[in-house]
């Protein structure tokens, strides 16, 4: 009887800690993850294909690194901020096909990324390459993005982004 009363005692000891641990986590993911975790849908409108100019064309590769020769192409249109705030790090995702409505991306969707949409309307424009034997004009589908509240780009030690690490001796 006496080591099912110590049994009793610790279990509500290990609960108590236990409930502790789940109420810091839950407080740090909603104070540190929470803003990155709220995506803001962006509509695109007037999504168009157009020969890059000659100097932004000049060094095309297709995508998959092949070297075989590629065109090149710049998407915009209108992104729309439907808030307040600035919207950051949109990914823009769509659909590309040749003439021949063949795809021209195979199993890719995420074509690029608007660094900053700010509320209402604003132009943009995402440079992709496609091999140079497909017939134009591109045709292009189901365009949409979605970006974050805050930006979330990765700081890495000798990054152009932080230099937090610099002088750090252990890297």
């Amino acid at each position: 009887m006496v080591e099912l009363g110590r049994i009793v005692r610790w279990s509500r000891k290990g609960l108590g800690q236990l409930a502790a641990t789940l109420a810091l986590m839950v407080f740090t993911w909603t104070v540190f993850a929470a803003p990155a975790a709220a995506m803001t849908k962006i509509a695109l409108t007037k999504v168009e294909a157009n020969p890059c100019p000659a100097e932004m064309a000049e060094g095309s590769v297709t995508s998959d690194g092949s070297g075989r020769p590629a065109d090149c192409y710049l998407i915009s249109g209108i992104a729309t901020n439907p808030t307040s705030k600035v919207v950051y790090d949109a990914d823009v995702f769509g659909r590309v096909y040749d003439n021949s409505h063949n795809s021209v991306m195979e199993n890719r969707t995420r074509l690029g990324m608007i660094p900053e949409v700010p509320p209402g309307k604003t132009p943009f424009s995402i440079r992709i390459s496609v091999p140079a034997s497909l017939e134009p004009p591109l045709q292009l589908e189901q365009f949409r993005s979605s970006g974050f509240g805050s930006s979330v780009r990765l700081s890495l030690p000798g990054s152009d982004f932080s230099n937090d690490f610099e002088n750090d001796e252990d890297f």
